[in-house]
């Protein structure tokens, strides 16, 4: 295998995002949540209301104190609202079993409500400095071209971290700064739709670029359309509440507007079930 660590390093010395988890100091509690945030929602918005969640609650400690409806309603409209009761109760385990601290160890981390194989990574990466394979969308996609000449990942398997693993160098911050480094190549420059191989640093050693650019297919789970989706109706009921928050509202007043009663209906009971809304006697609210 080419050595792809060289150029990604010199590559990512240059031309990384400044990105305000990637601050030096900016503490595994601030990468934590950043984490929580970018999953499946743009950086653009990820930013600001990673600064004003961190402004609110700078510790684990701050956001157990708070309830769950004031952190499904600080999360706004980053979409994806489980996330939010995901990190509350990861916040009140933090405090409970670590005293306040984001744990290093990858298995306590992953022990942690909400985080899974990449977030458990990222943590003990970036905010710890130890050496793991960190895989996400961007980067399996880097490794799908660069190493096994494909136009586009397949779906997610435990393989990824053995594959990221085989170009890490051996010392930690180097392996690093690779992490971060196929993951930045992969959401600027080596993307989805239209990569821009005359950027690339590793066009002279991609498999993909080599063989002729071939159209091998994309297996990939294609996303829902969010117009007239019943994510879309979950999130319109979400919106009244936190408006109304921290009162409640009749039911027949949750999501009023939304043109189909029966979606409104099932999006209000699939948040009960999630544990995201509350409703007794005839009244809906966030959770308590």
């Amino acid at each position: 295998m080419p050595d792809l660590a060289t150029p990604l390093i010199a590559w990512y010395r240059n031309h990384a995002r400044e990105l305000p988890w990637r601050a030096p100091g900016f503490g595994a509690w601030g990468v934590l949540v950043s984490e929580f945030m970018l999953q499946q929602t743009p950086v653009a918005r990820v930013i600001p209301r990673l600064e004003a969640w961190l402004g609110r609650w700078p510790t684990p400690a701050a956001l157990a104190a708070a309830s769950p409806a004031e952190a499904v309603t600080q999360w706004a409209n980053l979409g994806y609202p489980r996330r939010a009761l995901w990190l509350h109760r990861a916040a009140a385990e933090i405090t409970a079993r670590h005293g306040g601290v984001v744990p290093r160890d990858v298995d306590a981390l992953l022990a942690l409500t909400g985080i899974g194989d990449y977030t458990a990574r990222a943590v003990a990466v970036f905010a710890y400095g130890d050496r793991h394979p960190v895989v996400d969308t961007n980067t399996r996609r880097v490794l799908a071209r660069a190493v096994d000449g494909r136009a586009q990942p397949g779906p997610p398997s435990r393989s990824d971290l053995a594959a990221m693993s085989a170009i890490l160098p051996d010392d930690d911050a180097a392996a690093a700064v690779v992490n971060a480094a196929a993951m930045e190549l992969g959401a600027v420059v080596c993307t989805a739709r239209v990569p821009h191989c005359d950027r690339c640093p590793l066009a002279a050693s991609c498999a993909w670029r080599a063989a002729g650019y071939p159209d091998t297919g994309d297996t990939r789970r294609k996303q829902a359309r969010y117009e007239g989706s019943d994510r879309q109706a979950r999130g319109a009921v979400l919106k009244t509440l936190r408006d109304a928050a921290p009162e409640a509202c009749p039911v027949e007043e949750v999501a009023k507007d939304w043109p189909d009663a029966g979606q409104r209906d099932r999006a209000i009971d699939s948040l009960v079930a999630d544990g995201l809304v509350e409703i007794e006697d005839g009244v809906v609210r966030l959770p308590r």
